[in-house]
């Protein structure tokens, strides 16, 4: 004989099942929906209303783009940009990071929520107060003023998740290392290193998205002698048709997916979020 409450739970179940699927549909229309309609619009000779397809395909979009020097330019300053911004971020916050997961000091965890705090309000007020900054010292429109903008941008993820990366290593392991005889050196590029590099690789994925879709600090210190992806973006909306600037979005976000699917084992694992962890 059925209970209630299998029946309620049958018609929850029975309700439920059509609400995931209608959800599901939204999510993939909400997700896959924008970039349908860069991928048409990106071959498409024209669009008229009220026609539901365009009107013609081609190809000479991708033509314009490509063969843009100015547009070249910016691709190349994003790439070589986020390449240097995760270098010199490393170099700055590894070592903190392994600071921060291995010894106990006055203000650890204050010092953690701050570097955090440097993402938790709108950057535009910080930037023109950089960019005063800069105006004196002769920064603006230099590469070493738009790096500087590009390390702030991606403190937070070089030094949180490495940090839970270092904390997470056995110290079992490296004491053993040492009871074989080798150094403090040895032991941290043998042991710990190995050990913490899926984390830290995470980092530099997200510090090198971070730095590679920034745009506001970049277009204050850097236009318009430096002028990257996203902030060449501003001009191929004002001044050219739609199709370039899909064509356009659609280059600037290939290394995004590119470097996220590479990446994606380690971030569904759990090594993102552990990254946020405050131990």
């Amino acid at each position: 004989m059925i209970t209630k409450r299998a029946r309620k739970s049958a018609a929850r179940l029975s309700f439920s099942g059509p609400l995931s699927g209608l959800f599901f549909v939204l999510m993939v229309v909400f997700i896959l929906g924008p970039l349908a309609w860069l991928g048409i619009r990106a071959f498409a000779e024209s669009w008229t209303f009220p026609n539901l397809g365009p009107d013609g395909w081609t190809l000479r979009w991708w033509s314009v783009v490509l063969g843009d020097e100015t547009l070249g330019r910016a691709v190349q300053n994003s790439l070589a940009l986020a390449a240097l911004t995760v270098l010199v971020s490393a170099c700055i916050c590894l070592p903190a990071a392994y600071a921060f997961a291995r010894y106990e000091f006055w203000g650890r965890r204050t010092f953690l929520i701050g570097l955090f705090a440097l993402n938790a309000f709108p950057k535009m007020g910080l930037y023109v107060t950089i960019a005063s900054l800069f105006y004196a010292l002769n920064l603006m429109g230099t590469v070493m003023g738009v790096l500087i903008v590009h390390v702030l941008g991606t403190v937070v993820f070089m030094t949180w998740i490495p940090a839970a990366a270092f904390a997470a290593v056995p110290r079992s392991l490296e004491e053993a290392a040492r009871d074989a005889g080798a150094t403090k050196l040895r032991v941290f590029i043998s042991v710990t290193f190995p050990l913490a590099l899926p984390g830290i690789l995470v980092a530099a994925v997200m510090s090198f998205l971070a730095s590679f879709d920034e745009a506001q600090g970049t277009y204050l210190i850097g236009a318009p002698d430096i002028m990257t992806m996203p902030t060449q973006m501003y001009t191929l909306v004002l001044n050219y048709p739609n199709q370039v600037a899909a064509v356009f979005s659609i280059l600037l976000a290939i290394p995004s997916v590119a470097l996220l699917l590479a990446a994606h084992k380690h971030i569904v694992g759990g090594t993102l979020a552990e990254g946020f962890q405050i131990k």
